[in-house]
């Protein structure tokens, strides 16, 4: 790599922006500890009311998620960034100040996390839109492993963190820190300078919109790596998404773990996520894309299934289903790491810089659209079978994950960079 490349990774613009994204990261991973510990614990939630939870933060890619992607191809990506950073800030402040109140409830607990969703739908697609506007396109990998890198520090230390200071603290008030995170993440990303042309919000009828949404559609359709990345990735989403949700009630329920044992054992496992955004630019150095893609779906796979190996081991003792959890949340996720970042790089390289949100939202319609469903349904199914009986189901259906990886390599091979359309 030239001194010229090294340095627009890591100077101000990116370096900002890398920032706010971390700052963003912290706040997610807190709130992805404690709402589960707010509907658990303060408001008495059971297995299906989790299961409504985790759909609510979720259902907004299937509502939304496409005309969001023609609405980022028309606007800043790093406004809109800006805008649901502090939405998101805003709106978790309200559930400290409920409590405070003795108003919290079940029902206000699902209308935050379902505009908290929506701003979340316009700040993922942008953001994973904005990586070539900041990095030369030659440098995207690297870009995108060191965003990674910071991603799994949070990981690793924000639901440590999270469960010492729920064990301090009542669960809305440690909610506060997601508002200050997103707060900041807005601050430094005002801040940011790219190579996005300035442009006015493009009005268009509704005409125009299921134009530009289709347009979207096709290029994902119409791409053989593109179709096939979609399609590993929603099955893969769906079964984790089973394993995500019931996860929280087995350490909490089932196994009686508490909370700081909850926040630990996330955080502690999640390091394997680093150790993959750290050498996957070394791995892909020497392995070609198709073959680093599959081999991170199969190794989150054979981890997964230390999860419900855990609850069936629960009464031997403490230690043991803790170990069972921090290796496989730590394989789990140094293999969906190693996937994503490879996926996500390929998805930027092919596709034109005018139609990168498009193509973003045309994607996770599917992936993250699959999520609310398969949230629902480990709800439903850990109420009826039982919780360990549906983490069974969540692994066995991750294997699939990495069958329509198989002959990648010579497909990514022969896609070009496809050019900037933009007129």
């Amino acid at each position: 790599m030239s001194d010229a490349t090294a340095a627009d990774v890591g100077g101000g613009g990116f370096l900002r922006f890398w920032t706010a994204q971390t700052a963003s990261q912290v706040g997610q991973r807190f709130g992805l500890v404690a709402l589960p510990v707010v509907a658990i614990d303060t408001l008495h939630a059971g297995p299906a009311q989790v299961g409504y939870l985790t759909a609510a933060l979720t259902v907004c890619y299937l509502l939304i998620g496409l005309p969001a992607g023609v609405w980022v191809d028309r606007w800043s990506k790093r406004t809109t960034m800006i805008r649901a950073a502090v939405v998101r800030a805003v709106v978790l402040a309200g559930v400290p100040v409920l409590w405070a109140f003795d108003r919290l409830s079940l029902g206000w607990l699902y209308a935050i996390a379902v505009i908290v969703g929506v701003a979340s739908v316009f700040f993922d697609v942008a953001y994973q839109s904005y990586v070539p506007f900041i990095v030369p396109d030659e440098d995207i990998e690297r870009a995108n492993a060191r965003l990674e890198s910071s991603a799994q520090i949070s990981a690793a230390g924000g639901p440590a963190a999270a469960g010492l200071l729920l064990k301090a603290l009542s669960a809305p008030v440690v909610i506060a820190v997601d508002a200050v995170a997103y707060v900041v993440c807005a601050g430094f990303l005002a801040t940011v300078k790219d190579t996005e042309a300035s442009r006015r919000e493009t009005a268009g009828g509704d005409s125009r919109l299921t134009r530009d949404i289709l347009a979207g559609v096709r290029f994902v359709v119409g791409s053989p790596v593109l179709r096939r990345l979609c399609v590993s990735v929603g099955v893969s989403n769906f079964f984790a998404t089973i394993t995500m949700t019931l996860t929280p009630l087995l350490i909490l329920r089932t196994l009686g773990l508490g909370s700081t044992v909850m926040g630990v054992v996330l955080g502690v496992g999640t390091l394997g996520g680093l150790l993959a955004s750290l050498t996957l630019p070394k791995v892909r150095a020497r392995f070609d894309a198709g073959r680093v893609m599959a081999v991170g779906l199969v190794l989150a796979g054979v981890s997964m299934v230390a999860f419900p190996l855990a609850g069936t081991l629960g009464g031997s003792g403490s230690a043991v289903p803790v170990a069972l959890l921090v290796l496989g949340q730590f394989g789990m996720t140094w293999g969906a790491v190693t996937f994503n970042i490879a996926q996500v790089s390929v998805r930027q390289r092919v596709c034109p810089k005018d139609m990168l949100a498009r193509m973003t939202a045309s994607i996770r319609f599917v992936v993250w659209g699959s999520m609310p469903v398969a949230a629902v349904l480990a709800g439903w199914l850990g109420s009826h079978i039982g919780v360990v009986p549906c983490l069974w189901i969540g692994v066995t259906g991750a294997f699939l994950t990495a069958l329509p990886i198989i002959g990648m390599d010579r497909l990514v091979l022969s896609a070009a960079p496809a050019p900037d359309t933009r007129v």
